[in-house]
C-alpha cells in the first residue's frame, strides 16, 4: 500500500486554528501517514481569522481564478498553500472574499451561526475537488472530517462520480462531537440537488439538521470512523443499520491508534 493516495479533507488543522480534537488529528494523521510512504494532500477552508503572514501562506497562481457557481452565483476560487515545518506536512487552503474573509470559522464574535455555512461548505467541497482535478492527483482514500466536508462525498458519488480521477476512490467519513443546533439554510437541499444527488436521498436532508446531514453523508461513505466519545445516538443508529465498515473510537494515547487507521484504509480494498 505504499503508493496508495489519501486526500483528506479537514474542517480544521493546528496550527492554523486552536488545538481540538479534530483539528489535532487531522495533522497527525497527514503527517503519519506521509511518513509511513503514502502519498498524501490535505485540505482546509482559508478561515479570514488564519494569519497568513505568520503562518507563511501564499496563493498558487496556477490553481486560482476558476469561477465555481453557488446558488446561481459566480464566486472565484482561489487556492494558498502552506507547510506545517515540524511536520514537513504541506497544506492546500481554499479561499474565497464572499465566504472566508470574515475573521471567525463558523461563528461571529457573539457565537451566531453564519447563515451561509451551507453555501460555505458547498463551495469548500467543490474547490478541493477542482483543484485535485487541476493537480491531476488521483486519491484512492478521500478521508473528511468534521461536518463542514460532508458535501465532499456526495460530489464524488454525484457530480464526479464518471471523473476518472475519482472513479474508484474510497470514501471514508470521520464523526466528530460538532454538532450543531438548528438546520443549515432551509434552501440547501435545492442548492444541491443539480449536483447528481439521488432525489430519494434528498428527502434526509428536506430538513437541514446536523443528524440528517450526518445520515446524509454516511449513505455515500464507503467506511466510517467514530472520533466521538460519544457520538450522537441517532446517527449511530442510522449507521448501525447501514452496515457499513467502522472504526470505533481510538484512544489517541496508545501506540498502535495509527496502525488501525492505517488498516481501515486497507481494508476498504
Amino acid at each position: 500500500m505504499s503508493s496508495t493516495r489519501i486526500l483528506y479533507v479537514c474542517q480544521e488543522i493546528t496550527p492554523y486554528l486552536p488545538e481540538t480534537e479534530m483539528s489535532s488529528l487531522c495533522r497527525t494523521l497527514s503527517q503519519a501517514m506521509q511518513e509511513r510512504g503514502y502519498e498524501i494532500r490535505t485540505f482546509m477552508p482559508r478561515y479570514g481569522c488564519i494569519n497568513e503572514r505568520r503562518n507563511q501562506l501564499h496563493e498558487v497562481i496556477r490553481l486560482s481564478g476558476m469561477n465555481l457557481i453557488i446558488d446561481d452565483n459566480d464566486h472565484q476560487l482561489i487556492i494558498k498553500v502552506a507547510s506545517i515545518p515540524a511536520a514537513r506536512v504541506q497544506i492546500y487552503f481554499i479561499d474565497n472574499d464572499d465566504y472566508f474573509s470574515r475573521k471567525a470559522v463558523l461563528t461571529d464574535a457573539d457565537g451566531t451561526w453564519f447563515p451561509d455555512n451551507d453555501e460555505r461548505a458547498i463551495f469548500f467541497a467543490r474547490g478541493v475537488l477542482e483543484t485535485v482535478k487541476k493537480l491531476r492527483w488521483q486519491p484512492d482514500v478521500v478521508h473528511c472530517h468534521g461536518w463542514f466536508s460532508a458535501i465532499v462525498p456526495l460530489y464524488l458519488r454525484g457530480a464526479f462520480v464518471d471523473d476518472p480521477l475519482f472513479r474508484d476512490a474510497k470514501i471514508v467519513v470521520s464523526l466528530y462531537d460538532d454538532g450543531f443546533g438548528g438546520q443549515l439554510d432551509e434552501n440547501f437541499g435545492t442548492k444541491i440537488q443539480n449536483e447528481g444527488v439521488q432525489s430519494d436521498k434528498l428527502e434526509l436532508i428536506a430538513q437541514p439538521s446536523y443528524q440528517n446531514l450526518m445520515k446524509f453523508v454516511i449513505d455515500y461513505a464507503d467506511g466510517v470512523v467514530i472520533e466521538a466519545h460519544n457520538p450522537d445516538p441517532a446517527v449511530m443508529e442510522y449507521l448501525g443499520k447501514t452496515g457499513k465498515p467502522v472504526l470505533p473510537y481510538q484512544d489517541k494515547s496508545t501506540a498502535q491508534y495509527l496502525d488501525n487507521y492505517q488498516k481501515f484504509y486497507e481494508e476498504l480494498f
